[in-house]
């Protein structure tokens, strides 16, 4: 499918497109470049074929779900400069 110029021009009114005059021949052929790939695609027989989520049928390997790290929250809330029953304290800065 070939789109000429005006096409062109309609289509990049509607999406709100400003295009240089001097540019639109090229994007016609590149909007009718991908149209014919589009219809190419179109024509494959695809019955047969299953619906599928992904083309590759396979599993996303998995770690082992262990704690690699100890607990240093006293570590870290020791450097804090207010602190109160395992929270940091800010100041309040919406009123």
């Amino acid at each position: 499918m070939a789109l000429d110029p005006k096409e062109v021009t309609n289509i990049a009114h509607l999406a709100r497109l400003e295009i240089d005059s001097a540019d639109i021949e090229g994007y016609a052929r590149n909007l009718s470049d991908i149209l014919t790939l589009v219809e190419q695609l179109n024509a494959v027989d695809t019955s047969n074929t299953p619906p599928m989520a992904h083309p590759q049928d396979t599993v996303q390997r998995l770690r082992v779900d262990k704690v690699t790290e100890s607990d240093q929250r006293e570590q870290f809330q020791a450097h804090a400069p207010q602190v109160e029953k395992g929270l940091y304290l800010v100041p309040k800065v919406i009123e």
